[in-house]
């Protein structure tokens, strides 16, 4: 579970990274040339498949921990410590979960599917014909319904990171006492720096931030 969390996490970098070219006010071309070179390289591709393969492990996982966890205790315990025992999100995981999922599957039946399936105009950058993603981002962002529905997608991916960035750390046991201070607040900043990275991109984009 937690390899795979990190390695997600690591991938969230990348993503957040790449989407970031949508402020370069360049019409998309940055956007669009990083998009087309991780569509069109092969080791990305490759990475790709182990991508997939690391979400739908993380999911099963998941799910099989939250049915053992609550199979172990069918008595509730007498006094609920409530945030004093831990935060209500590092008990909500298999539901942020749940969420996460459900925001996965719109996100890449948006992005992903047309990407790879279907037909997308095209934008000549530097003499060659390419998918105009970026184009596709302004359609899509351009839809209240829609950003409302990112948004609330990336506020469970900021609480579910604020657990799982440090919880990952500590099952390897890689957050002895001395550094488990200083994994908490990267993983604290993390969480959210690239979650409202993430919300700004389509608040920029129906607002108009964005060059279209």
């Amino acid at each position: 579970m937690s390899i795979t969390g990190l390695s997600l996490i690591a991938f969230l970098v990348v993503h957040v990274g790449v989407n970031a070219c949508i402020w370069a006010r360049d019409g998309g071309d940055m956007f669009n040339k990083a998009s087309h070179f991780l569509g069109t390289t092969v080791v990305i591709r490759i990475l790709e498949v182990g991508l997939f393969a690391g979400i739908i492990l993380h999911v099963v996982q998941g799910l099989v921990l939250e049915v053992q966890n609550r199979s172990r205790r069918n008595v509730a315990y007498a006094v609920k410590l409530g945030n004093r025992g831990s935060k209500w999100y590092s008990r909500s995981m298999g539901l942020l979960g749940t969420l996460l999922l459900l925001f996965l599957i719109m996100h890449l039946s948006h992005f992903w599917v047309p990407s790879r399936f279907t037909e997308l105009q095209t934008v000549n950058i530097d003499g060659k014909d390419i998918p105009n993603q970026y184009a596709d981002i302004v359609n899509i962002f351009h839809n209240p319904i829609v950003d409302v529905l990112y948004i609330l997608g990336c506020l469970s991916l900021l609480y579910h990171l604020l657990h799982g960035f440090q919880s990952a750390f500590r099952t390897l046991g890689l957050g002895n006492s001395r550094y488990m201070s200083l994994i908490k607040i990267i993983g604290f900043w993390f969480s959210i720096i690239v979650s409202l990275a993430f919300i700004m991109m389509p608040i920029s984009v129906y607002f108009g931030w964005v060059s279209e």
